[in-house]
């Protein structure tokens, strides 16, 4: 569970709570129109499904997923477990790593050390390891797009609910009913309120978070593979580490154990 997430969703419905509440003095039964809930909530996922194609429709479950959880390996972790493996190919040849991939949890790094014990040239590891990053790129690009396209558009379908709002509300004038023109209002004001809501406290942070889980699994995913090639190289385990210490920041830098 990513704790930065959680408790970003938790200020934010706190502070809108509290402010909803001091407003409406209890009564928060003002601020829900089910009309603005049908233009903008409605209207928002009506556009994605236009825009998207309907097998990324179908993995927005697990686009919420990898907002809510990290599941980018840790580099401290991953740097341990390729230093230890670069050790071992040094000592006992490379073919002595084929019984340790099988307890490796991480795919990429799975394959690419599978391919490098099968004998397989650096050109040949790269090029598939790239072709691996650059779906995994274009699949993550579809999660942030979802999110993207309703706080593109959430916004403009709060807008059309103000101006329907305001066409009843002008609709009523002759009838002077005082109930009839603030339900008019309450509808033109909450379907913007709803409208910046979902784009600026929901999809707009989600869509964030998202690109950078994908810049940052991509980067892990490139030190596995510095790594992979060093070892399927034969480097010095020194050599390897601080191929791989290269894509981590300086103030993790001294938590990370130097190779013997």
């Amino acid at each position: 569970m990513d704790k930065a997430s959680i408790i970003g969703i938790l200020i934010g419905f706190a502070c809108l709570g509290f402010v909803f509440f001091e407003v409406s003095h209890g009564h928060l039964d003002m601020f829900f129109s089910m009309e603005g809930v049908l233009m903008v909530f409605g209207g928002s996922v009506s556009v994605t499904f236009m825009a998207m194609p309907l097998e990324n429709m179908l993995q927005v479950p697990k686009y919420v997923k990898s907002f809510l959880f990290c599941k980018t390996k840790n580099p401290i972790e991953t740097i341990t477990i390729i230093s230890a493996m670069a050790e071992k190919a040094r000592r006992d040849g490379i073919l002595s790593l084929e019984s340790e991939i099988a307890k490796i949890n991480d795919p990429f790094l799975a394959a690419g050390l599978k391919m490098a014990v099968d004998g397989g040239s650096p050109e040949q590891i790269e090029a598939t390891a790239r072709l691996e990053l650059l779906a995994m790129g274009e699949r993550h690009k579809a999660g942030k797009k979802f999110f993207d396209l309703i706080k593109l558009y959430g916004p403009g379908y709060g807008l059309v609910g103000t101006l329907v709002g305001q066409v009843g509300m002008f609709g009523q004038l002759a009838s002077a009913d005082i109930g009839a023109l603030g339900h008019a209002l309450a509808l033109a004001v909450v379907a913007t309120m709803y409208g910046a809501i979902i784009a600026n406290a929901i999809c707009g942070p989600i869509g964030d978070k998202l690109a950078l889980r994908s810049s940052g699994e991509i980067l892990s995913r490139e030190m596995m593979l510095q790594g992979i090639l060093s070892i399927q190289a034969g480097d010095n385990p020194r050599s390897t580490m601080d191929k791989m210490v290269a894509f981590v920041a300086q103030s993790q830098r001294s938590k990370i154990k130097v190779a013997a």
